[in-house]
Formats: C-alpha cells, structure tokens, sequence
C-alpha cells in the first residue's frame, strides 16, 4: 500500500531538482555552507597575507606553508581512531574549532617558523573534518538518499567556496591588502559559527540493517577493495589540484592568456557544479557507484585532451573555445565522480565508514594535494601537453578499475549441489 502510494505521489520541485529531503537539516545544511564560505574566504589568500601584510619573503613563507601542511598528514589517521572512539559528531565540531584557532593565531605569525605552525593547525583542521564528514552524513541522513546528499553538499562546498571568495575579492578591492587582518577575524568567527551548528542536536533517522558479508567475502577481500578504492580515488584528487595548481600556470605562460582566463573557467565550474550536481547524480548518472566513477573517469579523460588541444601545434586559435568545452567535461566529470566516490568511501566495505578506512581515504586526499603542485609544475616545465597526457592516462586506468569496486553485498554464494 506504501509503495502504491508513493508511485502515486506527485513529483515536486524537490525531485525535479533531485534534492534530499531537507527538512529538520536546518543546522546541518547551514555548518557545511559556512565551513565552506570560511574556506574560501581566506585560504587562497594566506600566501599573500604573510608577503604582502606581513612582509616576509615569498621564497620563505612557501616552503613554511609545505612543511606545515606535510606535518598535518598523519592527522587523518588520528582523526579515524578519535572518530571511533568519540563518533563524527564531535571531529567535525572540533576540526572547526582547530581551524579557527589556526586562523586567529595568523595575527601573530611573524616568523617562518610561526607560520609553519599556524599552517599545521589549519590544515589538521581541514583533514580532521574531510576525515569525519562522510561519516557524519550517513549518519544523519536516510540510506537511501547518502549520494543525493553527497551531491547536494558538494553542491554547498562550491557554493561556499565562490562566495568566500568573491567576498575576499570585494574587500581586497574595496579596502586594500590591509583588510586581510580583519577578513583573518571574521574567517575564524566563521569557523566557530559553524562548529556551532555542527554541535546542535540533530535528528538520526532509522539505518536499515547492515548486510552481513558472506563466508566468500574475507577480511582480505575488503581490504584489498578498500585499497583499490584508494587508489581510484587519486586521479580525481590531483584533477581537483589541476584547477586549482595547473590551470593559471597553463593557461598564462603555455598559451599566453590573460590571468582573467583561470578566473573565468573557474566560475564557470562553480556554476556547472552548483547548479546541476544534485539534478545530475539524481536523473542522469548511473545507480550503481562504479559505473558512475566510470563514466565520470571517462569524461574526464576527454576534458584532459580538451585542455591540452591548444597547446598543440597550429591549434592556438582554438584556446577559447577548447578550454570552455575542457572545463565543462571537467565539471560532468566532477559531478559524476565526486558523490559517486564518497558513496563508496562508506559503504564499499563493512566497516567503510569506520575511522581507520576513512583516515586512510582522506590520507589520499591529502597527499595528492600536497605532491600535485610539485608534480604539474615539473610536468608543465618539461612539456605543456604533458600534464594532461599523464592526468587523461590515469582517469583511463580509473575507468579499467572502477568495475571492481562492487559492495560486499553484491557476492552472492552459489547454492552448493
């Protein structure tokens, strides 16, 4: 009779839409969009903080920056067995408070040492959250609907990130490099904001029984598939890196645009990824997360060659519309690949969404971003096509993999005879 009645349901905006229900995530909705807006505000802006304000040497205040996001790698590890022992809950109320201390504590940096610190605390936030926060999702939210939420957050962090940066832009604009102290203040207020609406009471609804794994599926088994989801998680971390590492360097000195360029094709993706992530993951993509992750490694392999298309001999006139058509694959590709992604982060194996493999999932998340920046850059220095070529090789090695990334539940034992 439910289910009759359910088909029966007229379709509302909400599906059309392809959101989650909402109702009584209030607070939680709220935390996500403000962590992101505190994220945007101010973490592409620290370098220019600590040359411009603080006057030290740029040479020096980068390699602080390294070192003490380096140190801030084991932090995933420890955040998994705090999230064992306390729940999620509490890591992402605390991996904001850290953030925010981090921050403030930006005031008083005025050494490279200092700065490599305050670097160690804001980025041991950062992974204490991403480590805590897929966790914390399945369990405030249905089962049924852990991908739209995956979306529909994924949605908010771009959200967040666009309007954290255009709110830095305007002050920098408006009031100079001197208003990076103030904008210092309010990101840190921001972070407690959101540590706060994290903390509210929340409602959990009802989890359908797990299904228990098979005699045929051992502990090795789900070792090892949780390994390969690891390791097919890493093209997309350093795709993610590529926009934010490879894109400006590309773009200026291989083809000779205007530093406007990176800008543009940055909004573009914000708006592609805003707008029609939950829509996408509800309508379009693939049910099963693997053959999502393998469309989405796909697509994104062609919008690597769409990047590298113009810095092909004879082919410069077509820079514009190459990179608009790139960053488009680029953001299908996201949409598919990033819910689809964390879907398996929690569910691929029965105790995915336990500390250890969620610290060790998010440890691929930090290493990639730290080594990108490294590794385009000597791949760009040695070639322009070069970068591309080696991201679009392994998104294809991603598509080979992704069929194997299958939940426990799907081994079935044969009837013995």
């Amino acid at each position: 009779m439910s289910a009759a009645a359910d088909t029966r349901r007229p379709r509302t905006a909400a599906d059309r839409l392809g959101l989650p229900v909402l109702h009584g995530h209030g607070l939680f909705i709220t935390g996500n969009l403000i962590d992101s807006v505190g994220n945007g505000m101010l973490l592409p802006l620290g370098l220019l903080y600590f040359t411009d304000v603080q006057g030290l040497p740029l040479a020096q205040v980068g390699a602080a920056m390294t070192v003490g996001q380096a140190l801030a790698l084991p932090v995933t590890f420890l955040a998994g067995r705090l999230m064992d022992r306390v729940g999620p809950k509490r890591v992402v109320v605390w991996a904001n408070v850290l953030c925010a201390v981090g921050f403030a504590l930006f005031l008083l940096a005025r050494e490279p040492w200092h700065i490599a610190g305050v670097h160690v605390l804001v980025q041991a936030g950062i992974n204490m959250y991403f480590t805590a926060q897929r966790t914390l999702i399945t369990h405030v939210t249905r089962a049924d609907e852990r991908r739209t939420w995956f979306a529909f957050t994924g949605s908010l962090r771009n959200i967040g990130l666009a309007a954290g940066s255009a709110a830095a832009a305007g002050a920098l604009t408006l009031f100079g490099n001197g208003s990076l102290r103030w904008m210092i203040a309010v990101d840190a207020a921001t972070y407690l904001l959101a540590a706060a609406c994290f903390a509210a009471p929340a409602t959990t609804p009802p989890q359908p029984e797990a299904t228990p794994p098979t005699a045929l599926v051992t502990r090795a088994d789900n070792t090892r598939r949780y390994l390969l989801l690891v390791a097919v998680n890493i093209p997309y971390v350093l795709a993610q890196a590529a926009l934010a590492v490879l894109v400006a360097v590309y773009t200026t000195r291989a083809l000779g645009l205007p530093a406007s360029a990176a800008s543009l094709l940055f909004v573009v993706n914000t708006v592609i990824v805003s707008t029609c992530s939950t829509v996408v993951t509800a309508h379009v993509a693939p049910k099963a997360p693997r053959r999502a992750v393998a469309a989405g490694y796909l697509v994104m392999a062609v919008g690597m060659g769409a990047f590298a298309l113009p810095s092909l001999p004879g082919a410069a006139a077509t820079a514009w519309a190459a990179l608009i058509v790139a960053i488009a694959l680029f953001s299908v590709a996201e949409i598919l690949l990033g819910p689809a992604l964390s879907e398996l982060s929690v569910s691929l194996t029965p105790h995915a969404a336990g500390g250890f493999t969620q610290g060790l999932y998010q440890f691929s998340w930090a290493v990639g971003m730290v080594a990108a920046p490294a590794l385009f850059t000597l791949l760009l220095e040695a070639g322009p096509v070069l970068p591309w070529g080696a991201e679009a090789t392994a998104c294809l090695i991603g598509v080979l993999a992704a069929p194997a990334l299958k939940a426990p539940n799907r081994h079935r034992r044969r009837n013995p005879r």
